[in-house]
């Protein structure tokens, strides 16, 4: 385990020549490629604990997101390497045909975990393939139930749901560039998404939920009889981690029953204690017909993925003839992943780690109220768990975003870098995600960092 007296420190020259290595063949995420310089490319690391990611040369950073919003028990814990270790001595992979122990017991867990004690769970590597086979899972649901015409898919403009070609076309969130990628997949439909801060609301400021009723009009429109699903984050992180109307949800699950409409919920973010409880469909009692998680089902130690359907969707699918599901990932259920999962879902309970993400993520949210000291801090969101963000404007009254010209995000990246913070800006909005295990002294080393961060930021602008 490593500690700030045991570094995984490089020497001076093997870090320049693992520099020059992966300026000249890795090819980072979503990211420019060639630089790894120490002031804007990609940071070499080589060590983690706890909320804290160490660099090459020794110097240690907080981890604002969670990695990619996944490290939920926090960095540097062997338990999790040791059940892997376990399993893998016994059996790394399954063939056709078969299942191990650890996948069953995995999926039954999760089962008993979610809105659906009989549900069934599918397992696959990832968040995108999670996505993908909820889709997929939905129309072959329609189809069994004697509804082939139904193959749309509704979802909310500025979503994130994956970035495989059919996740990306859910939403169409900027992250994806689809002026870059289209034509997308047909039979996407998207509609207004919640937004706290600019939303569709009342003249008087008033919520009147008229981004829900927005999904009736448009599955009226698109007419009942052609649509499959509508898939969405319970908490809109991709937009900027919004929090919906407390009847947003509830609203949401009746129209599509109405309409018989597959409710998709998009937990690959929000599940696992992200919100301050286990799903954050929990906070408004709702139930979706599927959803989706992956990332913190094993808090990134291993990848998985699964979309966990319940009993009315998976009875639908029973048997061997044409009604069964025939959908296969290679990894999916991988025997290893499995027992990270085990191991992680263990330590989350016996060490109350969701009770933390709620009581901390409370506490995080009443600091980052201080930001409002600054003139461009337009809106602090957050109070649900361990999620907030803090938004930046130009123009405060008015909601006024700062134009593409000011390089908003990348004077926040690099004020960030300086203060030891590895995080996220984006379109001016600071994003706050740590481990579930943070604690109080490290959010006001956080929050403290984050005002020196805008600080530095408004002296420039």
């Amino acid at each position: 385990m490593v500690t700030d007296k045991n570094i995984s420190k490089l020497p001076g020259h093997e870090i320049e020549e693992l520099k020059a290595l992966g300026a000249a063949h890795f090819w980072p995420h979503a990211r420019a490629t060639g630089d790894m310089s120490d002031e804007k490319g990609i940071k070499l690391v080589t060590g983690a604990k706890g909320v804290w990611v160490y660099g090459a040369d020794g110097k240690k950073y907080f981890d604002m997101i969670s990695g990619m919003w996944l490290k939920n028990i926090g960095h540097g814990r062997t338990e999790i390497a040791e059940a892997v270790y376990e399993q893998m001595k016994e059996m790394s992979y399954s063939p056709g045909g078969t299942v191990t122990p650890a996948t069953v017991k995995l999926s039954a867990k999760v089962a008993s975990i979610s809105p659906d004690k009989d549900s069934r769970v599918y397992l696959v590597s990832g968040g995108s393939e999670a996505v993908e086979s909820a889709v997929k899972m939905a129309k072959k649901y329609q189809h069994n139930v004697g509804q082939p015409n139904r193959y749309k898919v509704i979802s909310r403009r500025g979503s994130y749901h994956g970035a495989t070609h059919a996740a990306m076309a859910l939403g169409g969130n900027v992250v994806n560039r689809l002026v870059d990628y289209g034509p997308v997949m047909p039979g996407n439909v998207h509609i207004t998404n919640h937004d706290s801060y600019r939303g569709l609301c009342s003249e008087s400021g008033e919520c009147n939920l008229q981004c829900a009723k927005e999904l009736e009009r448009t599955i009226i429109h698109e007419n009942p009889e052609t649509v499959a699903a509508f898939i969405g984050e319970p908490i809109s992180i991709a937009a900027g981690i919004h929090n919906p109307h407390p009847d947003y949800w509830p609203m949401i699950r009746g129209i599509c029953d109405k309409y018989g409409v597959v409710m998709i919920a998009d937990e690959v973010i929000t599940g696992f204690g992200r919100t301050g409880k286990m799903f954050a469909t929990e906070h408004w009692k709702v139930k979706p017909d599927i959803f989706t998680v992956a990332k913190a089902l094993t808090s990134g130690y291993l990848p998985i993925g699964a979309a966990i359907a319940s009993k009315k969707i998976s009875d639908a699918m029973l048997g061997d003839g044409d009604q069964t599901f025939r959908h296969l990932i290679t990894f999916g259920g991988n025997p290893a992943s499995c027992a990270a999962g085990l191991a992680n879902l263990e330590i989350m309970e016996n060490e109350g780690v969701v009770q933390n993400s709620a009581k901390m993520g409370s506490y995080m949210y009443e600091q980052l109220q201080t930001m409002y000291e600054h003139p461009t801090v337009g809106h602090v969101r957050g109070g649900m768990g361990m999620l907030g963000a803090v938004e930046l404007v130009k123009n405060r009254d008015t909601k006024e975003p700062f134009p593409a010209s000011v390089h908003i995000d990348a004077k926040v990246g690099e004020a960030m870098a300086r203060r030891g913070m590895i995080g996220r800006g984006f379109n001016g909005i600071i994003f706050f995600a740590p481990p579930l295990t943070t604690t109080k002294s490290e959010i006001d080393w956080l929050v403290k960092q984050t005002d020196e961060v805008i600080t530095e930021v408004e002296s420039k602008l």
